[in-house]
């Protein structure tokens, strides 16, 4: 039995490949900052055209608006070097264009010139790259203005306007395109703040320790408190530590409350312990862990 992806499918995966052995050799710069979540694109529109024997647009040309119910997305990475633009067009149609300063520099407005394929560009080249539908070049040249642009936190677009030319192959015949990007202001980051209270207890029945605090956010988010505990008592050095998941929802304080089993035979007891906590949940408009971390000396008393 022959198996066989879809032309769509095959052509994502092999660029999701070509970027992994990318990643692997060292030849892409997003190595110096991470790639944000992809997030659609509130106002936006995407053209370009090419000369007869251009291979990307086989010398058509293409359009694409949200206003028509094309999709479009858009990311940056987190050193606001990189912009990401993919659209899914209504009619099956799929592009991505990619867009790089050089490496160490962020994406600014300017003309730059002498681009090649993103991401195997070298570190002191721009990056450029427009793929899709099946068809990508193996090498590439070009040059592109940005016209304007703006970034948020964690690589967030709001506004992004661009014009390309590139060349495939090493040849003459070009794409020429333009992309137009407005979202709305960037959302703020996820906050937290965590709080060990300097009293708990440890239990004369099983030798375990009950620590507890707040925790507070700025947005409803699931937030997954922890601790090690140290205490040292004679000779003995004794360890445990808590773990324990909690709802924040911002206006108060969320209280939470986790204890600790002490790791070897010997219980855990009357006096003082470190505490060294954390607190971490997932931004939910950026996607990215956020962790928030204190030390502090606790008093248990007996119970």
């Amino acid at each position: 039995m022959n198996l066989s992806l879809p032309r769509r499918v095959l052509g994502r995966a092999t660029a999701t490949l070509a970027l992994a052995v990318a990643m692997a050799t060292g030849t892409t710069g997003l190595l110096s900052g991470t790639e944000a979540h992809a997030l659609p694109v509130a106002d936006g529109s995407f053209s370009f055209s090419g000369d007869e024997d251009d291979y990307i647009s086989g010398g058509q040309s293409y359009a694409y608006t949200t206003a028509s119910q094309d999709r479009m997305n858009v990311s940056g990475n987190t050193d606001n070097r990189v912009a990401t633009v993919s659209v899914d067009g209504v009619n099956g149609d799929w592009w991505t264009l990619n867009l790089a300063a050089p490496s160490g520099k962020a994406l600014t407005p300017g003309t730059y010139t002498g681009a090649t394929r993103y991401p195997f560009n070298d570190g002191t080249e721009p990056g450029l790259s427009l793929s899709g539908n099946g068809r990508g070049c193996n090498q590439l040249t070009g040059t592109f203005t940005i016209s304007a642009v703006e970034f948020g936190p964690q690589g967030y677009v709001k506004k992004l306007d661009a014009a390309f030319v590139q060349h495939c192959e090493g040849g003459a015949p070009a794409v020429h395109g333009e992309v137009h990007i407005e979202n709305p202001a960037p959302p703020a980051e996820l906050g937290l703040d965590l709080d060990i209270a300097l009293a708990g207890t440890a239990s004369s029945l099983n030798g375990k320790a009950t620590f507890h605090g707040t925790v507070s956010c700025n947005k409803p988010v699931r937030v997954s408190v922890g601790g090690d505990v140290t205490q040292v008592k004679k000779r003995d050095l004794i360890r445990g530590s808590f773990s324990v998941s909690v709802s924040c929802t911002p206006g108060a304080p969320v209280a939470w409350t986790g204890t600790a089993v002490p790791t070897g035979s010997v219980p855990f007891q009357k006096g003082d312990v470190e505490v060294e906590g954390r607190a971490t949940a997932t931004d939910p408009d950026y996607e990215q862990p956020v962790t928030v971390s204190e030390t502090v000396a606790v008093r248990l008393g007996r119970v």
